[in-house]
C-alpha cells in the first residue's frame, strides 16, 4: 500500500512539473493566467512553460540548523513572555504599594488619633512628631511607587 502511494505521489508531481501555463488577455482586456488553454475570443495569447527549480538550485539549510533556529526562536519568545509578565506583576505591586501610602499618608493628616502596638503589646498614640516623621516616610514611599 505504501508503495502504490509513493508512486502514486511521484506521478502528479512528474506531471506537476511539465505542466504549462497560458496567459491571455479576455474580450473585455482582462489579463487571465490559467493553467488551461483559452476558450472563446482571445486577443492575445501566451503560452509559457513552467520550470521546476533544479534540486541543486536552492539552497535550504539542514534540518539540523533549522530546528536549532526554531528552538531558539521559541527559548526567545518563551524570555520575553516571561521578562513581560514579571515587568507586569511589579508594575501591579508598585500601583498596590502607591495606593497604601497614599491612604496612610492621608489617614496620619487627617488629624485623627493614631495608634500603633509597641513591642509589650500594647497600645501606644502616635504624638504630632511621630506623626510628622511617618507623613514623611508616606510621601518618601508615594515618591518611590506612584512614578
Amino acid at each position: 500500500m505504501k508503495r502504490f502511494a509513493l508512486t502514486l505521489a511521484a506521478l502528479l508531481a512528474a506531471s506537476a512539473v511539465n505542466a504549462q501555463i497560458y496567459q491571455w488577455k479576455d474580450e473585455n482586456g482582462k489579463m487571465v493566467i490559467s493553467d488551461k488553454p483559452p476558450v472563446g475570443n482571445v486577443r492575445q495569447q501566451k503560452r509559457i512553460e513552467a520550470e521546476a527549480p533544479a534540486p541543486g538550485n536552492v539552497e535550504q539549510k539542514p534540518l539540523a540548523d533549522r530546528e536549532m533556529e526554531f528552538r531558539k526562536r521559541q527559548q526567545e519568545t518563551r524570555e520575553k513572555n516571561e521578562k513581560q509578565q514579571k515587568e507586569a506583576a511589579v508594575t501591579a505591586e508598585n500601583r498596590e504599594n502607591c495606593e497604601r501610602a497614599r491612604r496612610a499618608r492621608q489617614g496620619l493628616e487627617s488629624g485623627e488619633r493614631i495608634a500603633t502596638r509597641d513591642a509589650n503589646g500594647e497600645r501606644v498614640f502616635l504624638d504630632d512628631a511621630q506623626r510628622e516623621q511617618e507623613i514623611g516616610r508616606m510621601r518618601q514611599a508615594e515618591q518611590n511607587f506612584c512614578k
